[in-house]
């Protein structure tokens, strides 16, 4: 059996950035270190670049730029943190050179990476790691920002359509392949797919979710929207359409609070999903901490909803939520 610790959307640019000046990196993660010390795969989106060149993108219309000092890295050691996404629309933020210096950076602190590269080769390759004593693999895709897209010769991100189009599913099934290919176990698929600020996939994405499942993957692992959305099981797999934000500087949004979400927990088997849990949280600036009382409550009462709208039905286990997996 391996454990995954999955959690959405890191940004330790611009005001985390500043703050991280101040601070030790393992404060960054509070009183939720100690969970993510207790042993598994830890997996994140990294949504900036870790670089000291300062010249931003400019070759198309982009509203934010998100960069880190190299000692941003830090953070994520202090974590503990096995491999990251870097398939998302600010990984290019600093232009290739912002990229490539990410990429050398989590290199160079044992962190592997998957979703954007040198080349379009590279960007397509899975991250493998070790965990229970099984390989894990993870494929990382985005269908945001298309000028990032990694070429066959140009640097960037392993860039996908949302689609149920042949090539597009070709792909899916490719990247899966080549994960077991490499002795992969497990094959988590990381997608920063679809808007802002929404708290449901659109039927579409639900469909393109159940054919990756399909096509071998062992887990979806979504995140871009910024609220995390609810989960469902297909075929005794998990599908967390998205898994909300993590650390960063964000404005809150007063209705939709993208200052809410887990630290989501996987048990897989061979048999797939053996259970999950989700520990509620809460994002203060540039940081994460574990949610309490009523806040608890509120996160978890969410959560509940919108998975049960999707068959999905979670039980409460104290201060967090309990998925059993049929296996």
């Amino acid at each position: 059996m391996v454990v995954l610790n999955l959690a959405g959307d890191v940004m330790l640019g611009r005001g985390v950035n500043e703050a991280l000046a101040e601070m030790p990196p393992e404060e960054v993660w509070g009183d939720v270190l100690p969970l993510l010390l207790e042993g598994g795969v830890r997996i994140v989106n990294l949504e900036c670049a870790i670089t000291d060149h300062r010249r931003p993108w400019t070759r198309t219309p982009k509203v934010f730029h998100f960069r880190a000092d190299p000692r941003a890295v830090r953070v994520l050691t202090a974590a503990r943190i096995d491999a990251v996404s870097l398939a998302n629309n600010h990984t290019l933020d600093f232009e290739e050179r912002g990229l490539l210096d990410t990429i050398a950076h989590l290199r160079s602190a044992g962190i592997a990476c998957a979703g954007a590269g040198r080349d379009l080769a590279e960007a397509s390759r899975p991250a493998v790691v070790e965990g229970g004593g099984e390989r894990v693999a993870l494929v990382a895709f985005t269908d945001n920002e298309p000028p990032f897209a990694a070429g066959p010769d140009r640097p960037g991100t392993n860039y996908l359509p949302v689609s149920l189009e042949g090539e597009v599913l070709e792909r899916v099934e490719e990247a899966v392949a080549r994960a077991r290919a490499e002795g992969a176990g497990t094959v988590v698929f990381s997608n920063h797919w679809g808007p802002n600020m929404v708290e449901r996939p659109p039927e579409c994405f639900r469909r393109f979710a159940r054919a990756v499942i399909d096509r071998g993957a062992d887990v979806y692992y979504g995140h871009s929207a910024h609220v995390f959305q609810g989960v469902e099981v297909y075929r005794g797999r998990p599908i967390l359409y998205d898994t909300g934000d993590f650390v960063d500087d964000y404005a809150v949004d007063p209705r939709l609070r993208n200052d809410r979400s887990f630290l989501f927990r996987v048990e897989v088997g061979e048999e797939g999903l053996r259970g999950l849990e989700l520990f509620p949280v809460r994002l203060p600036y540039a940081r994460v901490r574990r949610a309490a009382g009523e806040e608890a409550e509120a996160i978890m009462e969410r959560m509940e909803r919108l998975s049960a709208e999707m068959g999905t039905r979670f039980e409460r286990a104290g201060d967090r939520l309990l998925l059993r997996g049929p296996g």
